[in-house]
């Protein structure tokens, strides 16, 4: 679904991604963890087409991403969601019009098809009946569940999660966790998500990469990275006070 080889991106002398290579597997859901400053939000601007590698390739769905002309991202852009950090939502706008903002804006749904999908996505993420409802109105907890609805509206075959648990409590974390963990379940899509939440990695992740410095220091299977004997996988997992990462 998604293959990565040797992406390297620089900003000045500054390098966020360093010869990253991965491959990221349909139907399952792959978790990137590490500090903040490590390059995992640089990476997901790459798979959506907001920044371009200094090096390498990234194929989502066949397509080599840096090489597509802005017509062709567009289209590309069409089967992807991305759930935002902090919901991204538009705060004039209720939570109907939040939702079905990609559907109107890109496809040619009828109003009462449109509907009808606004309200099966909303019923996924446990808020069904809130159409009406201002954004002003919700909880934290809620403001990201309508994000998450809104990327699910078009029916996309990859989805991005930007740090899904920032912000909120441990009860909120939780639910959220198991909210993606049971989506995954139901839908069958591919799941890409960045977090420093190392708890909750654990419960939704299939696949677990590890980025430190813009470095992929570990990526696999979920329990071969949690009990990987790597010091900078022990010190960043709290199983060691001391190694070689510096402000973990």
């Amino acid at each position: 679904m998604v293959q990565v080889r040797n992406l390297s991106k620089s900003f000045g002398s500054l390098r966020v991604l360093k010869d990253m290579t991965c491959d990221i597997l349909a139907g399952h859901t792959t978790v990137f963890l590490g500090p903040s400053g490590t390059g995992k939000s640089v990476f997901i601007k790459h798979i959506v087409g907001l920044l371009k590698p200094d090096a390498g390739e990234l194929m989502v769905m066949g397509r080599n991403v840096p090489t597509l002309k802005e017509g062709e991202l567009y289209q590309l852009r069409k089967h992807l969601g991305l759930a935002f950090q902090l919901g991204a939502l538009f705060d004039s706008l209720n939570v109907f019009d939040n939702v079905s903002f990609p559907l109107v804006h890109h496809t040619n749904m009828r109003r009462k098809n449109v509907e009808a999908r606004v309200a099966e996505v909303l019923e996924l993420v446990g808020l069904p009946g809130t159409e009406h409802k201002l954004t002003t109105e919700l909880s934290t907890g809620e403001q990201k569940r309508v994000g998450l609805a809104r990327a699910l509206s078009m029916n996309p075959p990859i989805v991005l999660f930007d740090e899904p648990t920032t912000g909120l409590d441990p009860i909120l974390c939780t639910t959220i966790d198991e909210l993606i963990l049971k989506l995954k379940t139901e839908l069958g899509r591919t799941f890409i998500v960045i977090s420093h939440d190392i708890e909750g990695t654990w419960k939704m992740a299939d696949y677990v990469g590890v980025l430190y410095q813009g470095k992929l220091l570990k990526y696999g299977k979920n329990e071969d990275v949690r009990h990987g004997d790597d010091i900078f996988l022990k010190q960043f997992f709290g199983r060691t006070e001391n190694g070689p990462m510096i402000g973990v």
